[in-house]
């Protein structure tokens, strides 16, 4: 499988920006966003269950909304009320099998290519 993301952007704080994420196949993946801000590691952002559960870190809840279109089989984060903490570079990335640790970076067998997100003060 693989991931194509993109969306990303410069933006200034308080705007917004949607990341899209392409799946090469048609699958029942659960289907999450990570990102990465420079000198730290990986971190969970999002996760959009094969059942429709969704899930976010804490700093996001309110802000970010994770969704998924079955017609174009593509999942997407909306991202409003930006921050410079924010800034990152953002991962889509897929699991195929059951798990109860959706939130770690671990448990995904696929990932995108990354897209980088800069907000500015």
């Amino acid at each position: 499988v693989q991931l194509q993301a993109s969306g990303g952007g410069l933006v200034q704080a308080g705007g917004s920006l949607r990341l899209s994420c392409a799946p090469s196949t048609r699958t029942g993946y659960h289907m999450g966003w990570f990102r990465q801000a420079p000198g730290k590691e990986r971190e969970f952002v999002a996760v959009i269950m094969w059942t429709g559960n969704v899930y976010y870190t804490d700093s996001v809840k309110g802000r970010f909304t994770i969704s998924r279109d079955n017609a174009q089989n593509t999942i997407y984060l909306q991202m409003n009320s930006l921050k410079p903490e924010d800034t990152a570079v953002y991962y889509c990335a897929a699991r195929s099998r059951a798990t109860k640790n959706p939130r770690e970076v671990s448990e995904y067998d696929y990932w995108g290519q990354g897209t980088q997100v800069t907000v500015s003060s």
